[in-house]
């Protein structure tokens, strides 16, 4: 863990109770005189540095050594839109997306999605918020979702298109915004609704999953 949040980050002293507390003493095996970093999710790029001054029973009792700006952030920015699937999918992939530096991902209504997987975005920022402290990420992934194709591509014309085609991305390619379909890929209609926006696919003879295609074609442009 590179920091943890604490909703007080920043007060003279804190007292870590809880889960977090279990954590650092039972797992972490903290002792007195340790550095913990701690960060505030409403003033996330300020890192907090306390010293642990009592590890008692039931709580860590921490004094505050230094605050300083301290970002850390993927250097490019890459927006995802994603056919829905099985949240359990997204899941399984979620908190590596984080590490990687997705910005943001739109979850869309797909003629092949199945309609009955909803997204819980409150778990899936329960997850992004654990994987930022792993990876001491500071930028907060966004999360949001579109009726359907047209009204994505309708705001966001750029879009680039991850499918079937001749053309193989580059290792230099750089844009900030594609769209990758749900199991079963795009229908005929959606097909022609995407001819004006520029396709690619990988350099593998492999048919991916969607959620393999998410974490190759990120991988791709983000590392």
């Amino acid at each position: 863990m590179i920091y943890f949040f604490d909703e007080n980050a920043g007060a003279e002293t804190l007292k870590i109770k809880g889960e977090m507390y279990k954590y650092l003493v039972k797992v972490r095996r903290h002792i007195e005189d340790d550095m913990l970093s701690v960060r505030s999710k409403e003033q996330i790029e300020t890192l907090h540095s306390y010293k642990v001054v009592q590890v008692a029973p039931r709580f860590l009792e921490l004094e505050l050594m230094n605050s300083e700006e301290v970002i850390v952030k993927s250097k490019r920015e890459l927006h995802v839109a994603w056919c829905v699937i099985d949240s359990k999918s997204v899941e399984k992939v979620l908190a590596s997306l984080c590490e990687i530096g997705v910005s943001r991902i739109s979850f869309i209504g797909c003629d092949r999605s199945q309609k009955n997987f909803k997204q819980d975005f409150k778990r899936y920022e329960r997850i992004v918020e654990a994987s930022m402290q792993q990876s001491g990420r500071t930028s907060i992934m966004a999360f949001d979702s579109y009726k359907n194709i047209a009204s994505f591509i309708e705001e966001f014309p750029d879009t680039k298109v991850f499918d079937f085609t001749e053309k193989v991305l580059s290792e230099s390619s750089d844009f900030k915004r594609v769209l990758i379909g749900c199991e079963g890929g795009f229908s005929p209609s959606e097909k022609e609704l995407l001819s004006s926006q520029e396709v690619f696919r990988l350099d593998s003879p492999m048919v991916l999953r969607s959620e393999s295609a998410v974490m190759a074609v990120a991988s791709k442009i983000l590392l």
